[in-house]
């Protein structure tokens, strides 16, 4: 889903040399690897633009210890200034983000700012947390497909009952296809 917003953002007209990419969340798999997250990224963005290499913070996904590698990525957030301006997030079937599974212990995370969660959908992850992505300045949801109909409605409705919610929608917006809104009521 994300390729082509990313491919639309290496188009713009940005001063790169001020823009810090931060990632939110990564599979552990080898670097490259299509599983990653940062493969894509790189592809269709940072591969696409002048952006300064010191400014692409990957998450530590192949730390010999990612409890360290979470730690090491905590501290670059803080250093970062610890908000972020704009968060872009996808939306899963099941109602995660970012890698917050339905049920895992991350959900809930108010005491670190980076967390290894998983196995996830076969990977062991790394990802920021809820009180980091509900920090953000913006946040920016992309939702394409019939598939995330019902989890889209859940998500504008503010069902407790999935992870998403637990990103504030007071500085959120979604941008959707017209299957993905299929189940929202208009207001």
């Amino acid at each position: 889903t994300p390729a082509p917003m990313l491919a639309a953002l290496a188009g713009t007209a940005l001063d790169w040399s001020v823009v810090h990419v931060v990632q939110v969340d990564e599979r552990v798999a080898p670097d490259g690897h299509p599983d990653r997250n940062a493969t894509q990224l790189r592809a269709f963005l940072t591969d696409r633009v002048d952006l300064p290499a010191q400014n692409l913070h990957l998450l530590s996904v192949g730390a010999d210890d990612l409890g360290a590698g979470a730690a090491a990525d905590a501290s670059m957030l803080a250093r970062l200034g610890g908000v972020l301006d704009v968060v872009h997030l996808g939306l899963g079937d099941d109602g995660h983000t970012a890698s917050w599974p339905p049920g895992d212990p991350v959900i809930d995370m108010t005491d670190r700012a980076v967390a290894v969660v998983g196995p996830f959908n076969g990977h062991l992850r790394l990802t920021l947390t809820p009180p980091v992505i509900a920090a953000a300045r913006r946040v920016v949801w992309l939702v394409t497909g019939a598939s995330k109909a019902d989890v889209l409605a859940r998500l504008v409705g503010r069902d407790p009952g999935i992870p998403a919610t637990r990103v504030p929608a007071d500085r959120a917006e979604v941008v959707c296809d017209e299957p993905a809104a299929g189940n929202l009521s208009s207001r």
